[in-house]
């Protein structure tokens, strides 16, 4: 069993508020969810309205698989005009 890990931290440019905020997130946890069943948390910089930083979570058993998956999920989450990549962390276990 391997696990992988991809820390992301966002910048919403749009973003005015808090509420503002937690919409775009939760509507993007939503879909990574949906999407490529994966596990997502916002993990850090709650209180910050125009920044995120989200944790996702994947098991399988094979890291190359996991490798793509996670691939796949920071190039849909580049290609959301609502958001942008700050800095991207992987990790393999």
């Amino acid at each position: 069993m391997k696990l992988g890990t991809l820390r992301i931290v966002l910048q919403i440019p749009q973003s005015r508020s808090l509420k503002t905020k937690r919409q775009v997130v939760k509507s993007l946890k939503d879909k990574l969810k949906n999407r490529f069943n994966i596990s997502v948390a916002e993990v850090d910089d709650n209180d910050l309205w125009q920044r995120a930083t989200l944790g996702v979570a994947i098991v399988a058993n094979e890291q190359v698989f996991i490798d793509q998956v996670l691939e796949s999920v920071e190039n849909y989450i580049a290609s959301n005009p609502e958001v942008i990549i700050v800095d991207c962390e992987k990790a393999f276990y």
